[in-house]
């Protein structure tokens, strides 16, 4: 049996406002996330974003084309009933960041981390309280825990909508810090993205690039800039 897909049905797109927020309306009929509660969002520029991609569909309903819409769909089911769970998580990655996790050879490699990862520790402590120690290896080593309670409360402080945006730019990236450099505007979110995967990029230029994994990290970056933009358009 062929598997049912839903179709546009709706001729306008529209945006409306009521005192708990913004929304998008199909032919005058609010749009409900999948828990069928109304999708309404903090801004009117995110609620823009959304109709958009509404009144992009034609035919076929694709939400492999409507990444807001599910960003505002999982801060409304998932990440506002389960806030503090998502916030510990994420603020769990403090005591890993991939940041401080280093090379220990080749010694070109080393060069590169420390060159792009040290500056980032560095404002994490001026900027965030938070000075975390780089380590060689990767074997686990426990991060000052005054540094992680700092990190916390700064995670456990975001709104769910912003927490949505937040989630996949740490959990992509593997960097709680390079996360907060993003919505904070020490780093834009291509350079973010590059300096996490210094490693990756190391080992292409080594042994060269294969195809299928390319094509893997490109949906991880395209899926890493549209946190960042959620995010902007969220405040």
């Amino acid at each position: 049996m062929a598997e049912w897909k839903a179709k546009r049905f709706w001729t306008e797109t529209g945006v409306t406002e009521d005192e708990e927020g913004f929304g998008v309306s199909l032919d005058g009929r609010p749009v409900r996330t999948p828990a069928k509660v109304p999708l309404l969002v903090p801004t009117r520029a995110l609620a823009e974003l959304i109709a958009e991609e509404w009144d992009a569909q034609e035919g076929e309903i694709d939400p492999n084309t409507m990444p807001a819409t599910r960003s505002a769909n999982s801060a409304i089911d998932k990440v506002a009933t389960q806030r503090a769970e998502v916030a510990d998580l994420l603020s769990d990655y403090g005591d890993s960041d991939l940041l401080c996790y280093r090379a220990e050879a080749p010694e070109d490699l080393a060069a590169q981390q420390a060159e792009g990862w040290d500056p980032l520790l560095d404002w994490a402590a001026t900027h965030l309280g938070a000075r975390l120690a780089p380590r060689g290896g990767v074997m686990h080593a426990p991060q000052d825990a005054q540094a992680l309670a700092a990190l916390r409360a700064r995670v456990h402080a975001l709104t769910p909508f912003e927490l949505a945006a937040f989630h996949d730019l740490v959990t992509l990236s593997g960097s709680l810090i390079l996360a907060f450099a993003v919505i904070q505007d020490r780093l834009a979110a291509e350079e973010a993205w590059r300096l996490s995967r210094l490693d990756e990029t190391y080992q292409i230029a080594q042994w060269g690039e294969d195809e299928e994994a390319a094509e893997h990290a490109e949906l991880k970056r395209q899926s890493f800039l549209h946190a960042a933009r959620f995010y902007r358009v969220v405040n």
